[in-house]
């Protein structure tokens, strides 16, 4: 691997690393997204090439362990960047196709410029005879005009002369086939497929999903360069040209594929195919594009960028750039949520999690107009989430654990555990703190933002839903006088059930608990805050009575949050669990952080041991500043002061394996604001957990979103501290050594462009002269000064 500021590369072929490289090598405009594959390669044990398109899901039904079960799944399209060739020298007999997997190959580079948002992959082949050729593709996925991309592909002859025979194909014989352990579920996603050409020769292939029924259509305009006639072959899957383009050395032929994808979920509607035809042939040449693509990734830095010096910085910029293809503007116009693993490929069946709660805080800062259509994308769900808590016996809003497109629950009721091989019941759908997280984001979002609006309307509905759901949720246990919920799994997910127990879930999760009672409050306290008229009507159109509302208040102050040995239990009886020999089991097996995969597959189980698989009580220092969890725990009647809770950081921190790349950087995040000697050792993991596939092959199935925002976040607010709410900007910066200096820019409560830079024992922040007359900008500083920056002017403050 080899980086520079604004490159990320590869500079030799290695076919086991491969789908690695694809998946890091992904572009994307928000709207849809290509792996970094190989043109010359279909899918295969080596290459995967993928399109994937925001929130275009397709559910299809499957024979699981002698269980027939469905499943909905983020459909793989066709592949439009194929491009199959070969030398037909003058001399001698045609040449084999070639491939980076040719014994012809002898330089084989990829180059990722993350300034311009586009890929280069340099191929040189030379075969027994001396004969050379030099290939280049150049490869964009338009965020300028997000239904566009193109592909230039240019040949270069060494010692010979001839013609490439070059095929420019439009491929829709695919499946889903991108992750090992689903080869055994159903992957066929498309079906209906009709291809040709159209007078121009521009290849159209159209299909379609089942359910929900989504019409897609490709248009692919193929240019040479000189000019050549093509051969043109079509099946109902397949549109191909073929193209013999004469070579001499020291001159170059250029093949030119662009792309135009259009579905009938567009707005405007229209024709699929009629509208990805006239856009594939109205298209500028690819000089064009080029140039407008890099115009508008400009943009983007612009807004978004985060400047960290030396190889933390080159990191960093890689996480915000595939956050930003994943998520960017044109999301805005989408009825689509947050995949955890991006649009870089199939895990997690590209369903949306709660990894939102590790990414809204970047987008927050930087694009908040993104963050709120994703956050109405959990709106447009909400009467799923309430008729999933109507089903289950509750009230108000259940959120699922893993949603797609309706927002019905989309978790799994099996998974393989590919060490032992067999499947086993999938318990995870339990973790109802996915709506606490919901509610949290909103909140969240309109602290930071100022969006009031947002939050008395649509916001207010969510959050209140999800607060009379944990109002219904918990039982007062008389015993106690504390009101207990049941039958749950945490963040933790390893324990998801009692030892020999045959009732699922555990009890009285710390982390669920406690922030069901901050929802509680915090509805509330919107309850208070809301206009006369909007609040009467919530209540109305909710049925919220006074005696409802009196049982919140109850609730959120008697919620049961357990305690052994002086530190936070991360359950009921998980003091009472064994312990495990941690170094037993990290000489036998070396990595352990999938140690539940590790205990099934020897016949025992997680859920006897006091072991998590990440941050789960300890999430409550990820999500709360010290102030804001000592207030939590106050309203709840129970003494958190710094000494128990650095105990409990400190207890669970020893019984984690961090089989999540959210747990590194969740505890990077604590020991850095703790100023803890380890901060870095986590910091660096969590850089590092993508880029260097910590996880073992995971990577190549897809980056892990929710960990590359985090890291930016992790700098922009853990290492500054930097709050952002109604009263203005709170920072309070700790050192770090690995990260001394570093600037980024923001968005605030109307000022847009502030920026803000951190060295050495002072900070600087900067308002621009804003045109539309926004004010001056409060400072709270950590001496407790508050000092006010106005619009146009750059203040330093000594720390």
């Amino acid at each position: 691997m080899t980086a520079t500021g604004w490159t990320w590369g590869y500079d030799h072929y290695a076919p086991d690393r491969e789908r690695l490289v694809e998946a890091l090598c992904t572009l994307g405009n928000g709207r849809f997204a290509t792996r970094g594959s190989a043109p010359e390669c279909p899918a295969g044990p080596v290459h995967y090439p993928g399109t994937y398109l925001a929130g275009c899901y397709d559910r299809r039904t499957s024979a699981v362990a002698g269980r027939t079960v469905g499943n909905e799944d983020m459909v793989n399209l066709p592949d439009w960047t194929l491009l199959r060739y070969r030398c037909l020298p003058d001399d001698g007999p045609p040449g084999d196709w070639l491939t980076p997997d040719s014994p012809d190959l002898r330089h084989h580079d990829v180059r990722l410029d993350l300034r311009t948002g586009s890929l280069t992959r340099h191929l040189f082949f030379r075969d027994a005879e001396g004969r050379g050729l030099r290939v280049v593709h150049t490869r964009v996925v338009h965020m300028e005009d997000p239904h566009l991309a193109a592909q230039r592909s240019m040949f270069s002859a060494y010692g010979w002369t001839g013609a490439v025979e070059v095929e420019s194909v439009l491929d829709g014989a695919v499946t889903n086939a991108g992750v090992e352990r689903y080869r055994n579920l159903e992957g066929r996603h498309l079906t209906g497929h009709r291809s040709g050409f159209g007078p121009d020769g521009t290849a159209w292939l159209t299909c379609r999903t089942h359910e929900p029924v989504t019409r897609l259509a490709l248009a692919l305009r193929t240019v040479t360069a000189p000019r050549t006639p093509a051969v043109r072959t079509a099946t109902p899957a397949t549109a191909v040209r073929t193209y013999r383009l004469p070579v001499v050395p020291r001159h170059s032929v250029t093949v030119v594929k662009t792309l135009a994808l259009h579905t009938s979920a567009d707005r405007p509607h229209a024709r699929p195919r009629a509208a990805a035809c006239e856009a594939a042939a109205r298209a500028p040449d690819f000089a064009r594009l080029l140039t407008t693509h890099e115009a508008a990734w400009q943009r983007l830095w612009e807004q978004g960028e985060l400047r960290v010096p030396g190889e933390p910085g080159r990191v960093l910029r890689l996480h915000v750039f595939h956050v930003l293809q994943t998520l960017s503007p044109h999301t805005e116009d989408l009825d689509v949520g947050v995949p955890a693993r991006g649009l870089h490929g199939e895990a997690y069946r590209g369903h949306v999690f709660w990894d939102e709660l590790f990414v809204l805080p970047y987008l927050n800062l930087h694009f908040p107009e993104v963050a709120r259509a994703l956050l109405m994308y959990r709106h447009r769900r909400l009467p799923a989430a309430r008729a999933a808590a109507r089903d289950s016996g509750g009230r108000g809003a259940m959120y699922p654990w893993q949603s797609a497109s309706s927002g019905r629950e989309e978790t799994q009721e099996l998974h393989l555990n590919p060490r032992s091989g067999r499947w086993l019941p999938d318990r995870s759908r339990l973790q109802r703190h996915v709506g606490s997280a919901v509610a949290y984001n909103v909140w969240r979002y309109a602290q930071t933002t100022g969006d009031r609006g947002f939050l008395h309307a649509a916001g207010a509905e969510i959050l209140l839903e999800v607060a009379r759901y944990w109002a219904g949720a918990a039982v007062f246990d008389p015993e106690l006088s504390r009101y207990r919920v049941r039958g749950v799994v945490g963040p933790d997910e390893y324990h998801d059930a009692y030892p020999g127990a045959a009732r699922p879930g555990i009890d009285d999760n710390a982390y669920t608990n406690a922030t069901a009672a901050w929802v509680l409050a915090r509805g509330l306290d919107l309850l208070g805050e809301l206009p006369a008229a909007r609040r009467a009507e919530l209540r109305e159109n909710l049925s919220l009575g006074d005696e409802e509302l009196l049982r919140w208040d109850d609730v959120s102050r008697r919620l049961h949050i357990p305690f052994h040995q002086g530190v936070i239990s991360q359950f009921e009886g998980y003091g009472d669990l064994a312990e495990l020999d941690w170094e037993t089991y990290r000489t036998r097996y070396g990595d352990i952080r999938r140690l539940d995969r590790i205990l099934e597959a020897e016949g025992d189980t997680v859920n006897r041991y006091q072991a998590s698989k990440q941050a789960d009580t300890l999430m409550l220092g990820y999500l709360f500043r010290p102030h804001e969890l000592r207030t939590l725990f106050d309203r709840l009647g129970v003494d958190l002061d710094e000494d128990t809770w650095a105990a409990t950081v400190a207890y669970h921190l020893r019984r984690t394996s961090h089989g999540s790349t959210l747990s590194s950087l969740v505890h990077g995040w604590l020991t850095t604001r703790a100023k803890g000697a380890d901060a870095w050792r986590y910091c660096e993991e969590a850089l590092l957990g993508d880029v260097a596939d910590l996880q073992g092959g995971t990577t190549g199935e897809g980056i892990h979103l929710g960990a590359m925002a985090g890291t930016v976040d992790l700098v922009e607010r853990g290492i500054t501290g930097l709050e952002a709410g109604p009263d203005g900007l709170r920072v309070r910066p700790v050192p770090l050594a690995q990260i001394p200096r570093f600037s980024f820019t923001i968005c605030f409560h109307g000022h847009r462009g502030v920026r803000v830079r951190v060295l050495p024992g002072r900070l600087a922040v900067r308002v621009p002269a804003s045109p539309s007359g926004s004010g001056v900008l409060p400072v709270a500083l950590p001496d407790g000064r508050t000092v006010g920056v106005a619009p146009g002017e750059e203040r330093w403050f000594r720390l």
